[in-house]
This record gives structure tokens, sequence and C-alpha cells, in this order.
């Protein structure tokens, strides 16, 4: 592969095609370091440490460095900076290659930072011979102590001193294993007295007699990070390193490095790699750092990861509730819907927290337009149409999509027994229940019109329903169009398979896992109804799919056969997302209640004298996790839908009086998770409506959908932040 091209690997659902030209602080940047000639090509890296599974934090990595390259006719290396074999392991290698090919991105060369060991060496050679290095005895806890504080300068080591000769000798005995680990480390010499603590004589190399999955045993030193990194980036001639805010503070030392070994006037250092096969084009990069991706309900800390994998409170790496990319792809998140989220939630400076629903609204998008529709229950009740002849068995065709007529159609099995889903059907029930019930009528989707005649019952527990079917509303006959409330969906019992239905949830139950303010840790936090396996039945063509084929199933949500456990005979499904946000209907029945309301007005409001004050603690519903929702009737019309006729609007506009102003700026900062909800939010100067979202927060960060809070009366409605010249009330924030 040429190093002058760099593809992505798009699939059938990819969406991007077409899209406007990108901006942000760091394509603008790359422009300008081109027109003004700095550069003749762009080449950008990939460096994760192998100590561990990618998560979606990377995910955002990954699409910013390999975008960057293509976008500008650029290459994109991936290397594994593996300087701590003691933490590394070739099973995180192979997975992150799969990753980044998974997620759609091919690299112009694969390296790593063990390929320029020697050359790391030589270069700490150069820096004791200017006097910019030294071999120091303190103890780890000695090193601390001499280091300072941010408000006091550090110390200088008592083995600062040495002469240049004594430092190579130690160094080069160092590098022949003759001391313990521990007992020695070659430290740059900067400035013990910098405000940066990172510059106060940083170590760069560690005595560590470990193996390296690489180079064996041949190094029984190791290079610090901080070191290795830079002086990669350096001998890889990449031009912009880009990497995430917590480096801003090392970014002084990075530049001292590269400065002081001058790798592009010293080619003795690095002569060795073009005659082992690598391209050597040092040159001096330049780092520039954006915030990381940061998702509420989630933990990102590869060392929680690691616990939770270790404590078997998950099921390993793959577990489907974990944001690892191996997670999200069992999960049946699509390579499309994860660049989605990192276009959708852009590239900034600040660091925020994204709203869950956007990673979820992102894969609804991507599947909604390519998974083919299926027909399954997981909740199964038997519905016996009494007036269908026993024996009885059609063949209908029904489309696979039903905007997609090129994924054809498929044929799909009735008989006199269907299994319907139990939340279909109630003895008792509410006003606007539009589904079965005894004596009622509902369509059967493809079929008819049923009526309810009768309900056998095991005590308490309905077993199973008998109806009838109204033979003049089947299709082509004169009844075909009468008009009914309700449509349910339902699969053949004399042909459905059962399947093992897998309903995986968000894995922690609130936003913020890792605060411990409260005395508790995430492990306190964890989902009990994260994952629920039921046994449900699906139609044939369901159960014949490959693994990793995504699905809709009608009216339920968006599943996918499982990775690892799918058979055609034996067929596993996990859900992906539901087909509606159930977490924020969680929020929107929580916010019924007028006393939170009131709380939530008087915190985040500019309040009238009748509005009581509220400690900020209370502002965040902690909804309980949602079970499965029952299933809308087809189609769901906001009638069916008690929480959308929240009475929430009426109840602020009688019970309070108050003048809402939402800082469209802090919203900007903290998509997803801010904009109004929250104090920190709110300013009264700001350029805001009352009682009204700006529409240029959705704008700025091209939201995709509305997921702001249902408070100050207004609420997001179905559809697109899509209207940028004000407040909309038809398809953004009414």
């Amino acid at each position: 592969m040429s190093e002058h091209q760099l593809t992505s690997k798009n699939d059938a659902s990819d969406g991007e095609h077409g899209d406007p030209v990108r901006s942000d602080f760091i394509r603008q940047i790359v422009r300008d370091d081109l027109a003004d000639h700095r550069h003749t090509a762009i080449r950008t890296r990939f460096p994760p440490e192998p100590n561990g599974y990618l998560h979606i934090g990377h995910a955002k990595a990954i699409c910013l460095n390999f975008g960057i390259a293509q976008e500008f006719a650029g290459v994109c290396n991936l290397r594994f900076d593996d300087t701590n074999p003691a933490r590394e392991d070739p099973e995180y290698v192979a997975a992150i290659q799969d990753d980044v090919h998974w997620l759609g991105f091919e690299w112009a060369e694969l390296r790593h930072a063990s390929d320029y060991f020697e050359v790391f060496y030589r270069s700490a050679l150069k820096l004791i011979e200017d006097g910019n290095a030294y071999v120091c005895d303190l103890t780890a806890e000695q090193v601390r102590e001499y280091r300072g504080t941010l408000t006091e300068p550090g110390r200088d080591s008592p083995y600062r001193g040495r002469s240049v000769i004594e430092n190579l000798d130690l160094f080069q005995r160092m590098r022949a294993g003759e001391f313990a680990d521990g007992a020695r480390t070659l430290r740059a010499k900067i400035d013990m007295a910098s405000g940066n603590i990172n510059m106060r004589d940083p170590a760069i190399y560690r005595i560590k007699h470990v193996a390296h999955q690489n180079t064996g045993d041949a190094w029984p030193i190791y290079p610090m990070y901080d070191y290795a990194h830079c002086l990669s980036d350096a001998l890889e001639g990449i031009t912009h390193s880009l990497c995430t805010l917590e480096f801003e503070d090392h970014r002084p030392l990075y530049d001292w490095c590269v400065d002081a070994v001058d790798l592009p006037n010293h080619p003795q250092l690095w002569k060795t790699l073009p005659a082992a096969g690598l391209k050597t084009r040092p040159e001096k990069p330049r780092q520039i750092e954006f915030s990381r991706l940061n998702i509420d309900y989630t933990v990102m800390s590869k060392r929680k990861l690691v616990a939770m994998v270790a404590e078997g409170l998950v099921e390993g790496w793959d577990d489907p509730r974990m944001p690892t990319l191996q997670g999200l792809r069992r999960r049946g998140y699509t390579p499309s819907s994860l660049r989605l989220l990192a276009e959708r939630i852009g590239i900034s400076k600040q660091n925020s927290l994204t709203d869950f629903s956007i990673l979820e609204n992102c894969l609804r998008e991507d599947l909604d337009a390519s998974a083919p529709r299926r027909l399954a229950v997981i909740d199964p009740l038997k519905l016996v149409l009494t007036n269908v002849p026993e024996g009885h068995v059609e063949t209908l065709r029904f489309p696979n999509h039903p905007k997609n007529e090129s994924l054809g159609t498929r044929e799909v099995p009735f008989s006199r027994e269907v299994w319907i889903e139990r939340d279909d059907f109630m003895e008792v029930p509410p006003k606007g229940f539009h589904r079965l019930v005894p004596g009622g009528e509902v369509r059967l989707r493809g079929i008819g019109i049923v009526r309810c005649t009768d309900v056998i019952k095991d005590g308490e527990r309905i077993i199973e329903l008998r109806g009838t079917l109204d033979p003049d509303t089947r299709h082509g006959m004169p009844g075909a169009d009468r008009k009914i409330k309700g449509t349910i969906h339902w699969v053949s019992a004399m042909h459905a398979i059962a399947a093992e239905i897998r309903l995986y949830d968000r894995l922690f139950n609130v936003p913020d896992p890792d605060d411990d303010s409260d005395g508790k840790t995430y492990r306190d936090h964890l989902n009990p109804d994260s994952r629920r396996v039921v046994t449900g039945y699906v139609e044939p063509a369901a159960a014949i799919v490959e693994s990793e084929t995504r699905l809709q199933f009608e009216r339920l949500g968006y599943f996918v056969a499982d990775r690892r456990d799918h058979r055609p005979n034996a067929p596993v499904f996990n859900r992906s997302v539901t087909l509606r946000d159930t977490w924020a209907a969680a929020m929107k029945i929580r916010l019924f209640t007028l006393p939170f309301l009131l709380a939530l007005m008087g915190a985040s409001c500019a309040p009238s004298p009748r509005s009581a004050a509220v400690d900020a603690s209370s502002l965040v519903a902690q909804p309980t996790a949602p079970r499965t929702s029952p299933a809308p009737s087809m189609p769901a019309t906001e009638s069916d839908n008690p929480v959308a006729a929240s009475p929430l609007k009426q109840i602020a506009a009688d019970k309070v009086d108050y003048s809402c102003k939402i800082n469209a700026d802090c919203a900007v900062k903290n998509v997803g998770s801010c904009c109004g909800a929250y104090p920190a939010c709110v300013n009264a100067n700001s350029p805001t409506f009352p009682n009204q979202v700006k529409a240029q927060c959705a704008k700025d960060h091209r939201m995709g959908t509305c997921n702001y809070p249902v408070v100050h009366g207004c609420e997001c409605v179905q559809g697109k932040c899509s209207n940028l010249t004000g407040i909309s009330s038809g398809n953004s924030v009414r």
C-alpha cells in the first residue's frame, strides 16, 4: 500500500458520503500548516499501549487520527507504545488491530516503540554526553520527596552532579543488567524549580528485568513513556501528534526531549532503522491536545475495566455491557454508528460529559436505515384462532425493510396458533390501551383483525388466549381497510424457533459511577438489570442469519446475532438498543412529581419570590434501570404512549412562576449533560430566551436528536434539532 493512500472500508450502512467538509481547531491547524508550506504531506499515528482492550474513547482518537490523514491525503500509522512489558500482552495487540480494521481504517505502517529501543538507548547516551541526563540512585519514595509540590520548588538530587564519565559508566552497566530492579534510574537534567512538575528532572529510563513480547530478554532497562513516545513520533516523521488533554502539561517535556536529542541532525542515532526495513524520516512533530470522550453511565478507566473483568463483575472484555470496542461490537454497534458519534460530538479543548443517549441515537439512526426487519416474541403468550382450521398453514410475503425495497422480501409462515407478546394483552386495561383485551379487537400484523373470545388461566396466570380472525379483513378483502387503533406482531407457533434473547442495558444505574462523594464506589452502582436472559421465539428467517447480523425485531428493538454463541439451530440474540430511549422516559416519569419539578426549577431558573431554593445534589434524577418496556402498537401514536402525553408543561404553567435563563455557551461546553439542567448553566446575562433552548447549541454540536431535559416548560419531541434560526415547535424543541 502506498504511504500516500489511506482507505476507509465503509460498510453498507455507512451514511457519511457527501458530508460537508469538517471543521474544528485541529483541522484548521492542519490547513494552515499546509497553506504555509510547513509540511508537504500530513502524517499522523494512533499509538495505543497494548495493556488492555480499546474502549469507546479510543474510537474518537482513531477516527480523528485516521480521519485527518484521509481528509488531507496523508498517512496514519498504527504504533504500539510497548515500553512497559510487565503489563502488555499479545492478546491486546491482536484485539487492537482487529478493532481498528473493524472501525473501517487501514494503517500505512505497523510500528512498535520496541522497534526503536536501540535508538532510544543511543539517544540517552547523547543526552548524558551533552550534560542533559544523569543516573540517579534515589528510591521512588525519595524522588517524590525531592520533587516538591505545586507551590514549592523541588530539590536537586544528590546525584545530579555526577560527571559525564560516571553517568555513562553507570548507564552502560544498567544496560548490561548489572543492577537490580529499581536500584537506579536515568533522569533528564532540566529544572527542579520549574513550575511544571513534569519538567523537574523526570525519569527517562528504569531498570526492569522483564521479558518483552517483541525483544525477549534483550533489554533489562526500558524507556519511560514520555521519552519514548515523542522520539517515536519524530522518527516516523509525524507532523501532528494528536493526544488528549491530560498530556497538555507534558507537552514542554515532549518538546524538550525532541529538541535535546535532535534526531534530524544526528543520523548516527537512527541509521540502523532503514537497514532493518523501517522507513525513517526524522522530523519535529507538533503535539496538539483535544478533549477525550467521556460518556455518562460508564467508566473508562483502564484500571477499573481490568478490575471488573478480573473480579467477574462482567463476563470478559467483550461483554456487551462493556464500553470496550469488542464489547460494543458484540452488543451490535456498527462501525458507522461509532464514526457518526465521533462526528457528532466534534473536537474541542473543553472536557465534557456526553449523554449516553447520544451514543444510542447514533446506533438507532444507522440501524433504522439498514437493519432488516424480523418478527420475534420475547415474552410469549399463545393465541389460538379457533375459526382457523387445525393444520392450516399459509405463507405470506413480508418486506425486509419498509423504506428500502432493495432489501427485498421474505416468506413468513402463518398458522392457527401464534405467539404474541404478553404485554400486548391486558384483562383490565388502562385508558389509552389499544392492544388486545377480552372481547376487544386488534390487527395482527399482515394477517387481519382478531377478536379475543376466551382467556385461559392456570391459577392467576394467563396461559393462553383464544379468539377469532375476521376473514373479511384479510389482505385483498373488502374489510381489509377497516380502521382499528392497535396493531401487534406475532410468530407462528408451529414454525417458531426458540431463541435465547439477552436483554442488555446500561452497566451502571447512575450517571457518574466514578463519583465516590457518597462513600460508594463504582461497584456499588452496577445496574442489577443490565443483563436479563429470556427464551423467546423468532420467525425462521431470523434464526438462519449469520453471526453479527443486525436486525430490528419489530416493535421490540434492534438486536444482533451473537458473535460467539449464535447458531442457526440454537439462535442467540443480543439486544443492541431499544426502539425508544427508555431512560429518558424514566426521567420524564420522575419529573411528573411536583416536588422534584419545583426543586429543579428553583435551582436552574431565575426564581420568583414563590420559588424555593434547593441543594444542587437534587438536580439530577436517578432513574431506576428500565426493564423491557411494553411494545407500542403499530403504528405507535402519541396517545399510545403515556409518556409522550406528559402534563408537565401545564403543571409548570399552573404551579410555578419563573423565568428560565439557559446559557447556550455552557450547553456547547457541556453538550449532552448540561444545557439548562444544572446551576452552572444559569446565566441571566447570556443571550437566551425565557423557557426556551437556543437552537444554536444543536447547530454547533450537530446533536442529531434532541437530548435536552424536560424542564422549563419545554419538551423534546421526536425528530432532529434542525431548526437553526430559532426555536422550533415542530421538529426540535417545543
